[in-house]
């Protein structure tokens, strides 16, 4: 994290967040009772299981406590620091 954030949902929030790190836990689950059947370690997933793909970070706002991905809120920011005017 070293770009300046925005909130997309309130807009005027620039300094208070939450980040949130994602752990992902790849596991086989019984369907009947979903209970944990297999846990997959490292990248020996099954052939039929897909690896996560999501952001390692999410970022809440500290003011609305919308929760989007970390590029949201620097885009965001990014932009109205270029459209602004000097």
């Amino acid at each position: 994290m070293t770009s300046p954030y925005l909130c997309p949902n309130c807009k005027t929030n620039r300094t208070r967040f939450n980040l949130i790190e994602q752990l992902s836990e790849p596991v086989k689950l019984d369907p009947a009772t979903g209970a944990v059947v297999e846990r997959y370690e490292g990248e020996q997933l099954s052939p039929f299981h897909m690896s996560y793909q999501g952001p390692q970070i999410k970022v809440q706002c500290g003011v609305c406590g919308l929760i989007e991905d970390e590029k949201t809120f620097i885009k965001l920011a990014e932009y109205h620091q270029y459209s602004s005017p000097s």
